[in-house]
């Protein structure tokens, strides 16, 4: 195409046929109405241009008071917008095309780019941000992944009609339980930025609910019928980490037999989840940082560019993030570029309103997963409770689903559950003064299912025992004791070696 005249800002680019537009069909690009709105004529009309040449549908604006007008009358797919205008000022414009048709793509330029500038763009609703001056390969590749944006949401939401019936709404399929001011918040700030495609940076303790909101946000978006693909930084060996966010090709390496897809293009048009973003390598941070920038993907081993993605970002870390950047383990770049809207969950001892909340919940739908159907759930008394909201927590949500699993797993139908039935892993945890057990921390060395015997073997080889002996070892009297049949009882002594002097052998070890 032709270079702009003097003062223009758009540039011939090398239109290499991997970073074209994003393969569209000429109707759905016909279908995009996008509004230029620039007071340089030349990149004004460069850019229009360019965009009429590729089928869509343009519009354009020289003054910010006339821009102003158009966006709240009239709706735009796509919005490309200088940050500093004469008259009205661009981020006005931007705050009224977004108050005003919510659904609108807002692309920022701006010849005097510096990290708050773009931070403040995104922050206050842009989809994405393009400093001048920039090439038409840029401005292809970033225009084609907002039309995609575009597409996507226009099917999202004729999916949601068709699927959804009259009486399930979205917030339904997510929900997050708790009455706490604090919560509030979080779910409050995940409901602005859920209807954008800002990046989301999620902090808080391990077991505050990071991922659960990482959900939410994704569920309550216009990208809910893609897929959310999670990512945990942490549990993928480094050798491998590239290849699965990126993909590799046939040869790339040892056992490469044949080209993949990463996580990257498994997420395209939906939402990927990055957790414990600091434990991301440095070389991987800079490779993820060019996706983040024009959506190019390249795999590993590959030469040329793979894919073109458009893709949500959401990344969390239990980590503070200054202190990484501080140590070198996280780039400044990649933080403020994912960090457009920041969430701080607190951890839940600093939301004890929430505690009688979750962990009710919890017993219930426990109960239902673990025992018989129909069976009473277990109620917690109001010590019990009290002793709940006194614990420190420091495993947050996820410490207090397993105590309530493990209450589940040992009490009796119907029970009264009091401070003495409650289970606290044995690492200072307990709240001082109250009557509560402790588990063995060697069960943490064993898988769920092997701690399950292993708890449930002690129980029973200590019920039996103390049963028989209050029967004075007469079976009979023991099964009545204990409600169960003859049969039953001789079972469960011939499982663990007990004899009727309730003198048992050493139980196998589980």
């Amino acid at each position: 195409m032709q270079e702009p005249d003097q003062g223009g800002a758009l540039t011939d680019g090398a239109r290499s046929p991997e970073l074209g537009l994003i393969a569209l069909d000429p109707e759905v690009r016909g279908s995009v109405d996008v509004l230029v709105i620039d007071d340089e004529h030349s990149l004004r009309e460069s850019c229009a241009s360019l965009l009429r040449t590729e089928g869509f549908s343009v519009t354009t604006c020289g003054r910010g008071d006339d821009a102003l007008r158009l966006v709240r009358t009239r709706p735009f797919d796509i919005v490309l917008l200088d940050l500093y205008m004469t008259g009205a000022d661009g981020l006005e414009i931007m705050r009224a095309t977004t108050e005003a048709h919510p659904e609108t793509l807002v692309i920022v330029m701006t010849g005097n780019p510096s990290v708050e500038s773009s931070v403040n763009a995104l922050r206050a609703g842009a989809w994405d941000y393009l400093p001048k001056p920039f090439s038409a390969t840029h401005f292809q590749i970033l225009i084609g992944r907002a039309a995609h944006a575009v597409a996507i949401s226009r099917e999202s939401r004729r999916s949601e009609t068709a699927r959804l019936e009259p009486t399930q709404s979205l917030s339904d399929r997510v929900t997050i339980y708790g009455q706490s001011a604090a919560l509030r918040r979080v779910i409050e700030l995940a409901d602005k930025v859920a209807r954008t495609d800002a990046s989301v940076f999620i902090t808080g303790e391990s077991g505050t609910g990071k991922e659960v909101i990482a959900h939410y946000i994704h569920m309550h978006s216009r990208r809910q019928s893609r897929e959310l693909v999670p990512l945990n930084c942490a549990a993928i060996p480094e050798a491998l980490l590239e290849s699965e966010m990126f993909g590799h090709v046939e040869g790339a390496f040892t056992g490469a037999v044949r080209d993949k897809e990463g996580l990257l293009e498994v997420a395209n048009g939906g939402t990927l989840f990055l957790d414990e973003l600091n434990e991301l390598p440095l070389p991987t941070q800079a490779k993820l940082l060019r996706v983040l920038q024009d959506g190019a993907v390249r795999r590993v081993g590959s030469t040329k560019t793979n894919a073109i993605v458009n893709v949500r970002f959401i990344a969390a870390t239990n980590r503070d993030p200054a202190k990484a950047i501080q140590e070198g383990s996280l780039r400044r770049d990649l933080h403020y570029r994912l960090r457009v809207v920041p969430i701080h969950i607190p951890p839940l001892r600093e939301r004890t309103d929430d505690i009688p909340i979750l962990a009710k919940r919890f017993l219930q739908e426990l109960w239902v997963h673990h025992r018989e159907r129909g069976s009473a759930v277990p109620i917690l008394t109001t010590e019990a409770i009290e002793t709940l909201v006194r614990a420190p927590w420091p495993g947050n949500v996820r410490e207090l689903r397993n105590v309530m699993e493990h209450l589940v797993v040992l009490a009796e139908p119907g029970m009264e559950v009091s401070p003495h039935d409650i289970i606290f892993i044995d690492d200072g945890v307990a709240p001082s003064g109250s009557a509560t057990t402790s588990i063995d921390r060697s069960l943490l060395d064993l898988d769920y299912h092997s701690a399950r015997e292993s708890v449930l073997a002690s129980f029973e080889v200590n019920y039996l025992t103390h049963v028989i002996q209050a029967a004075n070892g007469n079976i009979s009297d023991a099964a009545r004791l204990a409600d169960v049949d003859r049969t039953t009882l001789y079972r469960l002594m011939d499982k663990h070696g007990i004899g009727r002097d309730s003198a048992p052998h050493t139980p196998a070890s589980h």
